[in-house]
């Protein structure tokens, strides 16, 4: 019996893969890339005729299990970096690339000289703008060992490690210093919404469900931002659909100049505070 090549294994698996995702194919591909371990690009350069990894297989099951990509193969590319990350940390969305994209418009090339990242997770939000701009430094703050300990890898993988400082902590408690750019995506999905199932059953509860309005941490944020952002700095906070009105309240209640920025697809995604 003839061995399955790289390319028909690919075509099997992306009408598997259908039901599970809008990108079955994509999926299908980054699957194969991680089993036969070397870039996407090149394996469809030159490897796609070549005998399928057995591996491939295992990994589309568990794809089929709506096991998230990224904590299969282990890895996902934001901004302009590839990070490490595993279950226990919430995986990076191209939406929350929003927040650098305010930040660039606020400070242009000169950029922040110091950052602070509230809720870290993989360190995404704080390692983009610390490659973003070479003279920055900053620190990432979370509640979860795990998650500091995968952003902490992150740092030292992308050669950030001595610019970027990762430690345990509840938001802006205990921190005394202020900062050109903050940056935060909280929990922001009411405690009752129905998440995709690749959502919902692997990625952390604490970094999703903020209580029934999901404005549970935006009543926490709100009195600490004014106090950790030093004039002529912004941050830039994460919002979900439909929220913008609220958090704006939230921190217009504390004296906060607010505007709203929206990502790729029109939706309003950041909330910026101007000192």
């Amino acid at each position: 019996m003839d061995t399955e090549t790289v390319a028909a294994a690919i075509c099997k698996a992306a009408a598997q893969l259908t039901p599970i995702g809008d990108t079955p194919r994509l999926d299908a591909e980054l699957l194969m890339a991680h089993a036969l371990d070397m870039p996407r690009e090149m394996m469809l350069l030159g490897r796609m005729t070549e005998p399928a990894p057995s591996l491939f297989a295992e990994l589309v099951k568990r794809r089929l299990a709506h096991e998230p990509l990224a904590y299969i193969t282990g890895s996902r590319d934001f901004w302009t970096i590839s990070l490490r990350v595993a279950p226990g940390v919430l995986i990076p969305r191209p939406d929350s690339e929003t927040l650098i994209e305010a930040a660039i418009d606020h400070f242009g090339a000169g950029g922040p000289k110091r950052v602070l990242d509230l809720g870290t997770g993989s360190g995404a939000l704080l390692l983009a703008s610390l490659t973003e701009w070479p003279e920055a430094s900053g620190i990432g703050i979370d509640r979860s060992a795990a998650a500091l300990a995968i952003a902490s890898d992150n740092a030292d993988r992308l050669g950030l490690a001595e610019r970027a400082v990762f430690r345990s902590g509840d938001w802006g408690q205990g921190i005394d210093e202020t900062f050109d750019l903050l940056l935060c995506n909280p929990p922001y999905v009411e405690s009752t919404a129905q998440l995709a199932t690749d959502v919902a059953d692997h990625e952390p509860a604490e970094a999703l469900y903020a209580g029934p309005e999901g404005l549970d941490d935006y009543r926490r944020l709100a009195p600490q931002i004014g106090r950790l952002v030093r004039p002529g700095g912004i941050a830039a906070v994460e919002i979900g659909s439909g929220q913008a009105d609220a958090v704006r309240q939230l921190f217009d209640g504390q004296g906060l100049c607010c505007a709203v920025c929206p990502d790729l697809a029109g939706r309003d995604r950041c909330i910026v505070v101007k000192r």
